[in-house]
C-alpha cells in the first residue's frame, strides 16, 4: 500500500502542475482593452481525472460572481477537485483554489489554496504591483517573497488568460506566471489542429505542448517525460483533454460534455 499511496501522491501533485502550465498564453492585451471574454460569472467545467487505467477523481472549475477588493472590482476563479473513495483508501485530496485577478484580467491579485487530505495546510500569495513583489504564506506564516515579471498570473487564473489568446499551428505562446515561491516565463507550442474523440462527443482542436524544463518534481525526475494539451479551436477555447506520461505512470483528465455553460 505504501507504494500505491506514493503514486497517488504523486498523482495529485502532478495533476496540479498539470493545472499549473497547461495554460501558459502569450498576453498581449491592453489593460482596459474592449475585448469580450470566452467566458462569465456562471460558468462550470468538470473533469474526469484517471491514473493509469484508474479513474482517479473529479476537478471543477468555475467562475463565480464578480467581487471587490479594495474598492475594485475583480473576477473570482475557483478550482475544487476531490478524490474518488477508493483513492480515498490510499491518498484522499480534498482541495479548493480560488483566484482574483483585476476586471481587464491584464495581472493577478490573490491567490489561495486550502489542501484537505492526510494533513492540513492552507496556502495564500498576495500580489503587490506597487512593489512588483509576490508573498508566499503558509498556514498563516510568511514563508517567501518574489519579485515580479509585469503582468505574472497565478497558477489558477493563468487558465482563463490563456484562453483570452488566439491559437494556431506553430505558434510559441508565453506568459509569467508566479506561485509566490519563484516566477518564470512558461513558454508552450501549439503543435497541429486535429480532431480528437472524448467520451462520446468529437471536437476540434488545437493541440499544445508546454516547455517542461522549469517544472521540478516528477516531470524533471522522469526522462522523456510529456504532457499534451487539447483546447476546443472555437471562441471558448476549453482545454477538453490532458495527458501526460511520467515515471509513476499515464494521467489523463477529460471533459464531461454535458458539463453546464451559461
Amino acid at each position: 500500500m505504501g507504494y500505491h499511496r506514493r503514486s497517488f501522491m504523486r498523482f495529485s501533485n502532478v495533476f496540479f502542475i498539470i493545472l499549473f502550465i497547461m495554460i501558459i498564453g502569450s498576453w498581449q492585451r491592453v489593460e482596459g482593452a474592449d475585448i469580450p471574454f470566452p467566458f462569465a460569472p456562471g460558468e462550470k467545467l468538470l473533469y474526469k481525472v484517471g491514473w493509469l487505467s484508474i479513474p482517479a477523481g473529479e476537478m471543477r472549475l468555475e467562475v463565480l460572481p464578480m467581487k471587490e477588493i479594495k474598492g475594485e472590482q475583480v473576477y473570482h476563479f475557483v478550482m475544487t477537485t476531490t478524490t474518488y473513495s477508493f483513492v480515498d483508501l490510499f491518498y484522499k485530496l480534498r482541495q479548493r483554489i480560488e483566484a482574483f485577478t483585476n476586471k481587464a484580467v491584464t495581472r493577478s491579485l490573490l491567490y489561495k489554496k486550502e489542501t484537505r487530505g492526510k494533513k492540513k495546510r492552507d496556502e495564500e500569495v498576495r500580489f503587490d504591483w506597487e512593489k512588483k513583489v509576490a508573498t508566499y504564506e503558509k498556514n498563516g506564516k510568511k514563508e517567501d517573497t518574489v519579485n515580479l515579471l509585469p503582468g505574472a498570473f497565478d497558477p489558477l487564473s493563468i487558465f482563463y488568460v490563456f484562453r483570452l489568446q488566439q491559437l494556431e499551428a506553430g505558434k510559441i505562446i508565453e506568459v509569467p506566471v508566479s506561485d509566490g515561491k519563484k516566477c518564470v516565463m512558461g513558454k508552450a507550442t501549439v503543435v497541429r489542429r486535429e480532431i480528437i474523440r472524448v467520451g462520446k462527443k468529437r471536437y476540434d482542436t488545437f493541440l499544445v505542448e508546454p516547455d517542461l524544463k522549469h517544472i521540478g518534481g516528477v516531470f524533471k525526475k522522469s526522462k522523456n517525460a510529456t504532457l499534451r494539451i487539447w483546447f476546443t479551436a472555437d471562441k471558448e477555447r476549453i482545454p477538453v483533454k490532458v495527458e501526460s506520461k511520467v515515471k509513476v505512470g499515464s494521467f489523463r483528465a477529460e471533459l464531461v460534455p454535458a458539463s453546464p455553460r451559461p
